[in-house]
């Protein structure tokens, strides 16, 4: 989840601080509405308190009332009487007085200044200075009809991270649900049999787990793809092969009624073309349990020496009867952990395809090592037969595939291919190259066992 978390944490802090500027911007639109600092509207609250004291309580109690304002608040209030004389004997110039008394008297500031008379008949003008004490609640009445309401302050942070969070909710909204709309698209088009559908390249340049997902289903695809054209291409092979021993078997059918007296004859040539459909079906099933994954039996550890002893044992027999050999070089001990039964019919296959195309009067080498370094199991099998083409060694372990200097030569074509799928399902790797002055090398590797056992 690393690198969404980010994205969506980032997104977060976003938010808030988009809707902090939203807050300060309508904090700053309804200030500079207001007029600005020099005409807010706190200081006639204050000027009311003062008028209301001063012809209640007069002028002694407007005293009091100032000096607990001048402690506890920094509008500053003044009260000068017909003398010019501030109530609390502040310093005041006489231009402040007279600007004062004229702004009182003509009523153009009366949020700033104006003029009270006391229950005596005294006259004073009273008038502050200083920042406002407090946030307005109402804007004067020279603000724009749209500012002039009750506007809290609370609201202004909720209004702010609503529409912060609808915006930055919306953007990140898009952001997901665009990929995931390919995704999907891709999914239905996958399902309705279009398997070269890839969605990497509609991902951009994206880096987190949804790209991760659009890589991983391109895979998928692209073995999807890869099975299905291995299926229909099986399918084709199959139906091929089967076409030559059935098409002999209706021949031999067709002979048996013409002349009853062939029976011998055409009973021997259905015997052996139901032997050969019966191995070509016996194979196509191996290969089909392999490809889907259907083995029987669990992994367990075995000595891959004994195992390719015997193996080699078998096939030295059988050699000797065509004037060919088996040499085996090996260590001892080479242990591995894998299916006994289905590596020794993976190395048969492999043994058997060298015996057949070695030269006669020549031997097949077969080397078995263990690459400490690597962790693996070399095991080489060499012949001296006429070799394979160096295009056609990349397709050498498909199903069905001849190579072009063996097209005349007995089998199916599936023995190198169940060898290949064996071996990759102990997790090992099997090749071929051509060996100089003729033949072919094939070199299977699989994974060692315990080595605590080599000691």
């Amino acid at each position: 989840m690393g690198r969404l978390f980010w994205k969506f944490f980032f997104a977060s802090w976003f938010t808030l601080v988009l809707a902090a500027v939203g807050a300060a911007a309508a904090v700053s639109l309804q200030w500079r509405a207001a007029g600005g600092p020099s005409r807010a509207a706190p200081h006639h609250v204050v000027l009311d308190l003062a008028a209301t004291t001063l012809k209640l309580a007069g002028p002694e109690g407007l005293r009091d009332w100032l000096k607990a304002a001048d402690a506890n608040s920094r509008t500053r209030v003044y009260a000068v009487n017909a003398a010019g004389e501030d109530l609390l004997g502040r310093k005041l110039s006489a231009a402040q007085i007279s600007t004062a008394r004229e702004s009182a008297s003509t009523g153009h500031a009366r949020d700033s200044a104006r003029l009270v008379n006391t229950a005596g008949g005294a006259e004073y003008v009273l008038f502050s200075q200083g920042p406002p004490a407090v946030f307005t609640r109402r804007l004067p009445r020279e603000a724009p009809e749209g500012l002039r309401m009750f506007f809290p302050w609370p609201w202004l942070h909720i209004i702010a991270g609503t529409v912060a969070s609808v915006l930055v909710s919306a953007l990140l909204a898009w952001y997901m649900a665009r990929p995931i709309g390919n995704l999907r698209a891709a999914f239905n088009a996958v399902a309705g049999g279009a398997l070269d559908t890839r969605v990497a390249p509609l991902m951009g340049r994206r880096r987190d787990e949804i790209a991760d997902l659009g890589r991983d289903f391109d895979i998928m695809a692209e073995r999807l793809q890869r099975l299905m054209s291995g299926q229909r291409r099986l399918l084709h092979d199959v139906s091929h092969e089967l076409r030559s021993p059935l098409a002999r078997l209706h021949a031999a059918v067709g002979l048996l009624r013409q002349d009853p007296r062939e029976l011998e004859g055409s009973l021997g040539r259905i015997e052996r073309e139901v032997g050969r459909l019966d191995a070509l079906v016996g194979e196509v099933l191996t290969l089909a349990r392999l490809d889907s994954g259907a083995i029987d039996g669990p992994a367990r550890e075995l000595n891959l020496s004994d195992l390719v002893a015997d193996v080699v044992q078998d096939t030295k027999f059988e050699a000797e009867s065509s004037g060919k050999d088996v040499v085996f070089d090996d260590i001892d001990d080479v242990l591995i952990t894998g299916r006994g039964q289905l590596l020794e019919r993976a190395i048969e296959n492999v043994l058997r395809n060298a015996v057949k195309y070695t030269a006669p009067a020549t031997a097949v080498h077969v080397e078995l090592r263990r690459h400490e370094a690597r962790h693996r199991a070399v095991l080489t099998v060499s012949d001296s037969g006429p070799g394979i083409r160096e295009e056609e060694i990349a397709n050498m372990f498909q199903p069905f595939f001849r190579a072009t200097a063996a097209a005349d030569a007995p089998g199916f074509g599936l023995g190198l291919a169940i060898a290949k799928r064996a071996v990759d399902v102990h997790g090992g790797t099997i090749r071929a190259q051509n060996v100089k002055g003729g033949g072919l090398k094939v070199i299977i590797e699989l994974p060692l066992g315990n080595q605590e056992k080599y000691k």
